[in-house]
């Protein structure tokens, strides 16, 4: 009976896991990244998920014309960097962070309302470890008002 019980209790612990780590993703987003924003204003909506090296993940959202964007990257400090690209709904390249040196932040504003996706991607790590690494990375939006 206590073995039952036990293992009653270990499948209920691992069940909740992913929603452990994906709290603690959102409340990093919440902490470390929104901060780095400045002077824009984050949109309210936090966009993370544990990624592990090697791992891809897009995002599609709309983006109004005449609005001062940024999109700022974050990712926790054990991964490599995070090569991140902005294009549109044909897949045309508009902003490609591998030739700004990896920077985790991009400016913009648009002459015309419309859809874009955000591709990241972790690098893989560098070394020979055969441990892969993994870490939150989230994706927030910033609008500037006009006046500022």
């Amino acid at each position: 009976m206590k073995k039952i019980f036990l293992v009653i209790i270990i499948l209920t612990l691992i069940a909740f896991l992913p929603y452990t780590g994906k709290s603690q993703c959102k409340s990093f987003a919440k902490k470390v990244c929104k901060l780095e924003l400045t002077p824009y204003i984050h949109d309210g909506n936090f966009n993370a998920a544990i990624l592990t090296e090697g791992e891809d993940a897009e995002l599609y959202k709309t983006f109004y014309a005449g609005q001062n964007y940024r999109i700022y990257i974050c990712g926790s400090e054990a991964l490599p960097d995070i090569e991140f690209q902005v294009l549109d709904v044909n897949r045309n390249v508009l902003y490609d962070n591998r030739k700004s040196n990896y920077s985790n932040l991009w400016d913009f504003k648009l002459e015309a309302s419309q859809q874009l996706i955000i591709s990241l991607r972790v690098k893989s790590g560098e070394g020979e470890t055969e441990e892969l690494v993994s870490g939150c990375v989230a994706i927030l939006f910033g609008i500037k008002e006009n006046n500022l």
